[in-house]
Formats: structure tokens, C-alpha cells, sequence
């Protein structure tokens, strides 16, 4: 898919307690398990000013 980044895999071990939040906090927001990490990963970078920031699409007209 052009345009599209791709994402990288990866294994990450959470003990079962922060699993279960984890999946509930998901499910509450209507996100999957893997959106709600990424989705709070995303903001921790953005808040603590670790989040580079993306180049704007220039217009090739």
C-alpha cells in the first residue's frame, strides 16, 4: 500500500494484572489491544517532546 508506513513487530511481555488494564482500557475507547499501546506510546512521545515530527507532503503540481 503506497503511502502507507510499515510497522515493525515485535514481542513485549506485561504481566497478566497490566495485560488485563491494558485490554480493558482498550475496549472502553473502542480500540484494539494493539491500537490503545500505540496510541498511548504516540502520546508519551508527543508530551515529553520525543516525537519527531513528520515531513508535510509536498505538491508535485
Amino acid at each position: 500500500m503506497a503511502g502507507k508506513e510499515e510497522k515493525k513487530a515485535f514481542v513485549l511481555r506485561v504481566n497478566p494484572a497490566t495485560l488485563k488494564d491494558l485490554e480493558k482500557w482498550a475496549d472502553d475507547e473502542f480500540r484494539s489491544l494493539n491500537g490503545q499501546i500505540e496510541y498511548l506510546l504516540q502520546k508519551a512521545l508527543r508530551e515529553s517532546g520525543r516525537l519527531k515530527k513528520e515531513k508535510p507532503a509536498e505538491d508535485e503540481g
